[in-house]
């Protein structure tokens, strides 16, 4: 066990549980959960539909995604948890405007990797059972959500991929939108299943998937779960969205061919991580 300090009251983490989330990052995970769990009580019970946002420096648009967000979908009640990620604006402020919006707070910029895997114990932890994930800045658009959950409460799908390639795109910046078209096929070629989306951050998935699915990236992570998920059987579908220029704010990816290049790394790493994991798992079977 671990002791961490919050506030004037110090709490017990299993330190086995924050490492699942990043080693890197074990004892900001640490507090947030702890945090947590203090604000809202450790008995909360989440709805059904868990939506996580990983936020930093957002203040500017997460007001219009949180406004746009429906209280049920297929009638099924819905809650938000948004997890900042060591945001040094008003990010937090925005969030608790919204009374049935619940926050977490990692005390430091820890990756959106790392926020995302926060929000995904959370779900766990608190009885979700299906978790969809939007971005901060209104490029996804919340009202498409029934669309995007269709294929997963249908049954017939454990993740979902909301799509710009099956929909549309608003974007001036051909060589990003070529690259998304050249990872798909990527992916597409190494696991043996067609996605044509690898990067969007508008997913809805069984929450099964979050927990069963190795997961280390600190960026880039959208690929990670993709081909984890795809290796460990799960059921992948898309659906046609739109992704919309960004409402407020500026973009955190960076230079276009730094980002390309690291992506990639991710893309052949988890390949190679995954495709020997499964051939251990087949192994015992061959004997």
């Amino acid at each position: 066990m671990v002791r961490i300090r919050t506030g004037f009251r110090e709490t017990l983490v299993g330190v086995a549980s924050v490492q699942q989330i990043a080693p890197s990052a074990a004892e900001e995970c640490a507090v947030a959960l702890a945090a947590f769990r203090e604000r809202y009580g450790e008995h909360l019970r989440l709805a059904p539909i868990l939506v996580v946002i990983a936020a930093y420096n957002e203040e500017d648009s997460l007001g219009e995604v949180l406004g746009h967000i429906a209280p049920q979908v297929a009638g099924l009640p819905v809650d938000v948890v948004v997890v900042d990620d060591g945001s040094t604006d008003d990010t937090v402020r925005v969030v608790e405007r919204y009374a049935d919006v619940r926050v977490a707070v990692l005390p430091r910029n820890c990756g959106h990797g790392v926020a995302l895997r926060l929000g995904y114990r959370i779900a766990a932890e608190h009885g979700a059972r299906y978790v969809v994930t939007l971005d901060a800045d209104m490029q996804w658009d919340p009202r498409e959500m029934p669309d995007v959950l269709e294929p997963l409460l249908a049954g017939d799908a454990d993740f979902v991929i909301g799509s710009r390639v099956l929909g549309r795109a608003e974007t001036d910046d051909a060589l990003r939108h070529a690259g998304v078209g050249v990872f798909a096929a990527l992916v597409s070629l190494l696991t043996g299943v067609r996605v044509t989306d690898t990067s969007s951050g508008f997913r809805a998935m069984r929450v099964e998937v979050t927990q069963e699915v190795p997961q280390v990236q600190v960026q880039y992570q959208t690929s990670e779960l993709l081909i984890g998920a795809i290796y460990r059987g799960f059921r992948i579908a898309e659906r046609p969205v739109t992704m919309h220029r960004r409402f407020g704010g500026a973009s955190k990816k960076g230079n276009n061919i730094l980002y390309g290049f690291r992506y990639a790394r991710v893309v052949l790493g988890t390949w190679q991580r995954e495709r020997a994991a499964a051939r251990r798992r087949a192994a015992p079977a061959r004997r």
